[in-house]
């Protein structure tokens, strides 16, 4: 990449360079033909013109002398403009070649010698040669100066821009090792992540293109090596899970082929137990591994949500009793429609969200449910007047084997992944489900579904 970013700027160095040199000659040229002999040029032509339609009216050179001397005050002032080159004397030659006018009176009849009248300005009239026009003085440039001046030009275009351009690489060098850093740096942070190491960050500074490459670099990172660590605690939670019922199995049926424990059904009971408890750990798993992976099917179904409700705390209010705890339902104070749910998988996030409940609010206590349409969605709240959520585990709460009260929950067989299944469902239907603690003391879960299906 180094060297592709040298070439590209030595490319347009070049053309830049080539393409001012030219148009720098081109305009030099153009310049200096003007400057030196346009003036000239153009006052010699307009006195050839003069000349031709004098010698037309009157038939003869005589008195031709009053035009040359307005002509050469009229050069005079023009190459006063351009630094004095102007000043030359004209003679008027016959067509035998003898001067027969001079502006400064000097050369009336001296021979123009035949080098003098190749160079003259012919004069002509109706096609026939009626004499010549030469210049004398004043313009000192010809032909081969303005060539030496203009190879002059050239050569000093050209040296500076080889300056330019040898300074301009020298720059390009400088300003490709300046972008390639980042590069380079996001190149050897993404080698070192290939092998292994998700802990490399690159520094990033100010707000363009590259900056917000490594910022999206930093993020990819971070969210690696946060799902490598979510991966190996999970790792080991699942593996302690496991540890536990399954030493509680071996234990049992250990005891029971020794013949220490007799073959009963009451003896056979913790096994069976802790058998339960493996296969719903591993129903658990298989929920969130198929919510994970987008491919938990849903089976839905137009449902009365608050005829769902009702039946769910019918099937717990034995346990509520029993626990001397108290479930009120809050139904809305408006009709609500039918919702496209999988009335199964509602009824599962209800079932974690009253059995967490249960475990931590006290005898004597209350667990209110209520339910609320608020314009495309319906909310359900699940609060009780348990010790509400520590504010430290607010934010792990729906992680997957996090326990609040690690003991209690293992004594009562919670696995630690119901809240992480219950959101996971709540997500699959559209919506959403959160945690927090109510003002008043207890925590409080609210499921919002979306009315319509999306």
């Amino acid at each position: 990449m180094r060297l592709r970013l040298f070439l590209s700027f030595l490319l347009i160095i070049l053309v830049a360079v080539a393409g001012v040199a030219w148009i720098v000659q081109q305009g030099t040229a153009r310049e200096v033909r003007a400057f030196m002999f346009g003036s000239g040029m153009g006052v010699l032509s307009e006195l050839q013109a003069s000349l031709q339609d004098y010698y037309a009216t009157n038939g003869s050179w005589v008195g031709v002398e009053s035009l040359l001397s307005a002509s050469q005050a009229h050069g005079r002032g023009m190459g006063q403009g351009q630094g004095g080159m102007m000043s030359q004397s004209f003679w008027v030659a016959d067509a035998q070649g003898t001067v027969v006018a001079d502006s400064t009176g000097a050369a009336v009849g001296i021979e123009l010698t035949a080098s003098e009248m190749e160079a003259a300005t012919v004069l002509e009239v109706d096609g026939d040669t009626v004499g010549y026009l030469l210049a004398e003085g004043g313009m000192g440039y010809t032909q081969s100066d303005e060539t030496f001046l203009l190879t002059r030009l050239n050569q000093a275009a050209l040296i500076a821009g080889a300056v330019a351009g040898g300074l301009a690489l020298v720059l390009a060098v400088l300003l490709a090792m300046q972008l390639l850093r980042p590069v380079r740096a996001l190149t050897k942070a993404a080698g070192q992540m290939a092998q292994g190491d998700l802990s490399q960050r690159v520094a990033v500074k100010g707000k363009d293109e590259m900056a917000e490459l490594g910022r999206a670099f930093n993020f990819m990172a971070g969210s690696l090596q946060q799902a490598e660590e979510t991966r190996k605690a999970m790792t080991a939670d699942i593996a302690h899970e496991l540890r536990t019922p399954l030493a509680v199995q071996r234990a049992n049926l250990e005891a029971l082929q020794d013949g220490i424990y007799p073959l009963t059904g009451e003896n056979l009971q913790p096994v069976l137990e802790q058998n339960r408890l493996l296969t719903r750990l591993v129903d658990d798993l298989r929920t969130l591994a198929l919510a994970d992976a987008g491919q938990l099917t849903l089976e839905r179904t137009p449902t009365d949500l608050t005829g769902l409700l009702q039946g769910v705390l019918e099937r717990f209010k034995p346990q509520a009793d029993g626990q001397g705890v108290a479930l009120v339902l809050e139904p809305a104070k408006t009709h609500l429609p039918l919702l496209s749910l999988d009335a199964i998988r509602i009824e599962q996030i209800l079932t974690n969200l009253l059995s967490n409940g249960l475990r931590y609010t006290p005898q004597g206590g209350t667990i209110w449910v209520g339910v609320e349409g608020k314009g495309p969605e319906v909310s359900v709240t699940v609060r009780d007047s348990g010790p509400g959520i520590p504010e430290e585990s607010l934010p792990f709460v729906f992680e997957r084997f996090y326990r609040v009260d690690k003991a209690r929950a293992r004594v009562e067989g919670g696995s630690g992944l119901g809240l992480a299944i219950a959101r996971q469902l709540a997500r699959a239907h559209g919506g959403e489900l959160t945690a927090g603690n109510h003002t008043e003391g207890g925590a409080v879960f609210v499921l919002r579904l979306p009315v319509a299906r999306r």
